[in-house]
């Protein structure tokens, strides 16, 4: 699978969109992949990890944030589980569920409800260890500032503003894979 070929069915390879998105992409997988050669023990599929990386933010477009050049109809929160969508009906299930699972630190069922979320009220928080890697890799990286990789305590900082366990579960994934 390449997964370049199935964002170009979406984007427009000349627009702003996909120069960020691919950027932004690439930062996510070079830094999983960061953890998943300095972790073998984790027996992570170092594959799969790179395609599903590639692919995690693809349903922004469909989203509202002119700030990283989307100009979609839906709240940016929205995101993950539109990209699932798309990525499912692409034929990648397992891809798809990264999509989903990658907002914030995940999103629990309880946490959609208590806030009225405009997201389906399922659970998707990261549940396999690759998820888990991408999600961790995803929080080093701004759309909005492409030319740098954010500090843990940046980090730490911004996941606090929604929640103080968003904060603690990437502390906790920090320590496993920092």
């Amino acid at each position: 699978m390449n997964p370049l070929e199935i964002i170009e069915k979406y984007y427009n390879k000349k627009s702003k969109l996909y120069r960020i998105l691919v950027k932004h992409s690439c930062q996510v997988r070079d830094k999983a992949l960061e953890v998943v050669d300095k972790h073998p023990e984790f027996g992570a599929d170092r594959q799969f990890i790179a395609e599903a990386a590639m692919l995690h933010d693809i349903g922004i477009f469909l989203t509202d944030a002119p700030e990283v050049e989307c100009f979609g109809k839906h709240r940016y929160i929205e995101h993950g589980y539109l990209g699932s969508e798309i990525v499912e009906n692409e034929g990648y299930p397992r891809h798809a569920l990264v999509c989903e699972r990658h907002t914030g630190t995940g999103l629990s069922i309880e946490w959609i409800e208590k806030r009225n979320l405009p997201v389906p009220h399922r659970e998707m928080c990261p549940v396999s260890i690759e998820e888990q890697i991408i999600c961790y890799a995803d929080k080093f990286f701004s759309k909005s500032k492409l030319d740098r990789e954010l500090k843990i305590d940046r980090i730490v900082e911004k996941l606090s503003k929604y929640d103080e366990a968003h904060a603690q579960q990437f502390l906790k994934w920090h320590e496993k894979f920092g």
